[in-house]
């Protein structure tokens, strides 16, 4: 009976022609009784058995099969980067390492009332309601070894969006009198492909463009800055 229920939390619902995505405590305990495994039994039941082998068919992770061929050798390169290293040798103290991304569709909010400041005794107070201000786009720029952000919002991303970043960091010290300046990117299509590696040699010639192998932004350092900062935009 416990292995019978087991072998029902380990199998899809779907499978079974159960109109759920996937099975909670008392959805199995209710599907144990009408198979007739048993004639009663709780969903904390259930919950203990399965705890006892750490099923949890309640939770669930996304991912994507690694596709791209070339996956190791790419995602090779971009480690080797991140050591400071570049084909087998150390970058030189004149060479930086770009991570560079956009991050789309954040929702901009403006706040009713505007907060009130902490003073004594009383902490810093935020207006509950808002206004929904339309999405945002947020492009920016990590520099790897030097803690380094550049970045902007615009209401649209694309070419001359991302284009416009590169310009931002390109013409300014050091990056401007630097030998070489990688940059880490994913393979969306303001910066995709050869076409992207051309356009960029010809504007900025000291540029190296990476790409990500394809799925793998994971790889890229920006996304950890953007998960940790970007969860909401407020708009003044």
């Amino acid at each position: 009976m416990v292995v019978q229920i087991k072998a029902l939390a380990c199998q899809l619902p779907f499978d079974n022609g159960i109109p759920l995505s996937r099975f909670r405590t008392n959805d199995i305990a209710a599907e144990a009784v009408d198979r007739g495994i048993v004639a009663q039994i709780s969903g904390s039941t259930v919950w203990r058995w399965l705890d006892q082998d750490a099923i949890k068919p309640w939770q669930y992770r996304s991912w994507i099969f690694p596709r791209d061929p070339q996956f190791e050798q790419k995602a090779g390169l971009v480690l080797d980067l991140y050591q400071g290293i570049w084909q087998g040798k150390a970058l030189q103290s004149n060479e930086f390492v770009i991570s560079a991304d956009e991050k789309t569709s954040i929702q901009a909010r403006r706040r009713k009332h505007k907060s009130l400041p902490p003073i004594e005794q009383h902490c810093e107070k935020v207006e509950h309601e808002y206004e929904r201000m339309g999405s945002l786009n947020y492009i920016a720029a990590w520099d790897v070894h030097h803690a380094k952000i550049f970045g902007h919002c615009e209401p649209k991303s694309g070419i001359l969006v991302f284009d416009s970043l590169v310009s931002d960091v390109m013409y300014r010290g050091p990056y401007a009198s630097a030998k070489r300046v990688f940059w880490i990117v994913d393979n969306g299509s303001s910066h995709r492909g050869q076409k992207a590696i051309k356009r960029f040699k010809s504007k900025w010639p000291k540029i190296v463009l990476v790409h990500l192998p394809v799925h793998a932004s994971w790889l890229n350092q920006i996304e950890i800055f953007f998960s940790s900062s970007t969860k909401s935009l407020d708009t003044k």
